[in-house]
């Protein structure tokens, strides 16, 4: 499917779903689509916890989940459908370039460089770190590569890397936000879970000042954004707000058992602090600041003592502690299940989002691909924007 058409029916059929995909069941005890979806809200609550785990992990579930109760959903679903490019040969150069890579870590550089592909144009490595990807490229593409990396730490780290190899790669440290893209006329960027802004500026000024090739696999789309998403392709017309945005990569396969337990702790406690302010205020939710981790290392009166200082409140006493703490972790429960429909959309989501920068690159000349450049088991931001420019 062509990458403009794609993007104008997902303009299209985004905002039909959106009492769905938007409304997030942290803030409200009950969207709106409880009360007209009624069976679905049922069997949501229902669902045990394995059920619940499974259907939250995995979009595409979700989404045939939700499709029972509103079959129009699956109009989004062959859009969803990308490329697979091929997975990455075994390689034979991992004790030779892939020191100090975990294995999952390395596993993804080597699908994106195999996903990528090179004319022989130099690399500019766009927010490197130690530049293994770089590294991995020059060694196989033989170009010269210039990693850039705003943590001169890491590039020093990253140079002895490089010359340990022997390969010609170059260290610049410096912050992607602010610098110039001149120099890069007529190379090929890189960029491999680049956050936010930062693949965001890559296309929007590397396309501007003329780089030849682009091989980008965009991450963390919601940060240095603001409160509202401005589209670079003229077609994207989907107006989504900073939360929004940051639904479309919640998605997580890697986290274990420990994790999740201090996930779902961590929610149950704020829920129950949220629940206690709205008692204290009569007030409908208002966000409140970032919970520092130290804070939920204690037990929940603990956690209510700290936040409710911070926020200039009472802490709960007694039964009201432990009747706010049950309260939390049944919000919790409940709040685990319902936000499964907004995960249904979370993929529709994010296509839309890696499109529009895909669309903006055709709009500036260049010969765009979206396609996926591995298993979402490996990463689930796994996305990949390829576009040269003849």
């Amino acid at each position: 499917m062509r990458l403009c058409a794609r993007q104008q029916q997902l303009n299209a059929l985004l905002p039909l779903f959106r009492t769905l995909w938007h409304p997030q069941p942290f803030r409200e005890a009950r969207p709106a689509w409880c009360e007209h979806w009624p069976a679905l809200t049922e069997e949501l609550l229902a669902l045990d916890d394995e059920a619940a785990t499974a259907l939250n992990a995995d979009g595409h579930a979700a989404l045939v989940a939700l499709a029972r109760h509103i079959p129009e959903v699956t109009a989004l679903t062959p859009l969803l459908k990308l490329e697979q490019r091929q997975p990455p040969p075994a390689s034979g150069d991992g004790e030779r370039w892939a020191w100090e890579i975990p294995g999952r870590k390395r596993a993804q550089i080597e699908a994106f460089a195999a996903a990528a592909s090179s004319d022989g144009q130099p690399v500019l490595d766009w927010c490197g770190g130690k530049g293994h990807l770089g590294r991995l490229l020059a060694c196989q593409w033989q170009v010269p590569v210039r990693t850039l990396e705003i943590d001169a730490a890491l590039c020093r780290a990253g140079e002895q890397l490089a010359r340990r190899l022997g390969v010609g790669q170059e260290f610049i440290a410096a912050d992607a936000l602010g610098t110039d893209l001149q120099a890069a006329a007529g190379q090929h960027a890189v960029a491999l879970h680049a956050c936010g802004e930062l693949h965001r500026r890559l296309i929007r000024l590397g396309a501007e000042q003329g780089v030849a090739r682009f091989d980008v696999a965009p991450c963390c789309y919601h940060l240095h954004l603001g409160e509202v998403y401005r589209p670079l392709a003229s077609v994207s017309s989907l107006p989504l707000t900073a939360d929004d945005v940051r639904l479309a990569v919640t998605e997580t396969v890697t986290a274990g058992a420990r994790e999740r337990r201090l996930r779902d702790r961590s929610m149950a406690c704020k829920l129950g602090f949220a629940a206690w302010r709205q008692q204290l205020s009569g007030d409908a939710y208002r966000s409140f600041k970032p919970v520092p981790e130290a804070w939920m290392r204690g037990n929940f009166g603990d956690f209510m003592a700290q936040v409710c200082r911070r926020e200039g409140l009472e802490p709960p006493v007694g039964g009201d502690l432990e009747r706010f703490e049950r309260r939390g972790i049944e919000r919790q429960r409940e709040v685990f299940r319902l936000s499964i429909v907004r995960h249904a959309f979370r993929r529709a989501l994010e296509v839309w989002l890696a499109g529009d920068l895909a669309v903006s690159l055709e709009e500036r000349g260049y010969a765009a691909v979206l396609g996926v450049f591995c298993a979402r088991e490996l990463t689930p931001r796994n996305l990949l924007i390829s576009a040269r420019r003849d």
